[in-house]
């Protein structure tokens, strides 16, 4: 199996992984009964680490699909190489460090490791669409 593939399914440990961490806290905030009921009445507000978290995974959801897609494409294709590999690094451990600057509320480095993700998806798409550069 590729680097590329391997670090898709991390990935998709990472995203299980930020779909529990806010889970758990809002759990925490509303109590067991209200979160097996139907939630036909609003719960208690967000908690400021739950909402981060609950953010930082929505973010991680509209890109995922952009990565995944490539890392597949790229794969089937058989365009792996130097590109594709640095793309899928990028992507995921960029990923990885910006669940806990999101948590703890740091701005601009947070923005800055968005884009270093960003490029990661960027890298994979010129592999993709651009064979030989």
């Amino acid at each position: 199996m590729t680097t590329e593939l391997t670090l898709l399914g991390w990935t998709l440990v990472l995203a299980l992984v930020q779909i529990l961490l806010p889970a758990t806290l809002r759990t925490g905030e509303t109590g067991v009964d209200y979160n097996a009921s139907a939630r036909d009445q609003e719960g208690p507000p967000v908690g400021k680490l739950t909402g981060r978290l609950q953010r930082a995974q929505r973010n991680l959801f509209e890109t995922l699909p952009l990565f995944a897609a490539a890392v597949l494409i790229a794969h089937v294709a058989g365009r792996n190489g130097a590109l594709t590999w640095w793309g899928a690094n990028l992507y995921f451990w960029a990923r990885i460090i910006y669940v806990p600057l999101y948590a703890l509320g740091i701005p601009y480095i947070r923005s800055l490791v968005w884009l270093v993700s960003l490029l990661g998806v960027i890298l994979l798409l010129v592999a993709v669409l651009l064979p030989g550069v």
